[in-house]
């Protein structure tokens, strides 16, 4: 059964963010652990510590101090919504978040979003508010099974060339 939640993790930024990877909302796993991409099984803090060469960050702060590091800004597409479990396919009644304090307030030169839910919802949403293109990379979800690790890496690996 769906339940309304509001997005519980702020977003990732500051100043000299460069970049913006969003996603669609958090799984039950990252509202758990209150970040980002918390579940166990989710690749991406793997193709993030193999396309920087660090080592995964185990927590909360960690990984916040990895993004803020490498001049990477993370948040959601969506603020709240009906939800069932994690499942994206379940996603009802989106309400998205403000973007432009993140796109006013640092120099992001570009736009990714972290699977084909996130990029429909911004597309759908948010480019028409802010007129900024997004590219969409593959999903690092575990349901994204087709995409082996090192096919996600060669795909992802366009943000750090930007």
């Amino acid at each position: 059964m769906a339940e309304r939640i509001l997005h519980p993790i702020p977003p990732t930024w500051n100043r000299e963010s460069e970049i913006l990877i969003l996603g669609s909302f958090p799984s039950v796993k990252s509202r758990e652990m209150a970040y980002f991409y918390g579940h166990p099984q989710n690749r991406f803090w793997k193709v993030m510590s193999v396309l920087f060469e660090e080592e995964i960050p185990e927590t909360a702060e960690g990984r916040r101090a990895f993004l803020l590091r490498r001049h990477i800004a993370a948040w959601d597409v969506i603020a709240s919504c009906e939800i069932s479990g994690s499942a994206d396919s379940s996603i009802r009644d989106a309400e998205v978040n403000n973007l432009l304090p993140i796109l006013e307030g640092a120099p992001i030169r570009q736009i990714y979003t972290n699977g084909k839910t996130a990029d429909r919802l911004y597309q759908r949403y948010e480019l028409p508010l802010t007129g900024r293109p997004a590219v969409c990379l593959p999903s690092t979800s575990p349901a994204n099974a087709a995409w082996r690790l090192d096919r996600l890496l060669e795909a992802w690996a366009v943000i750090r060339s930007d």
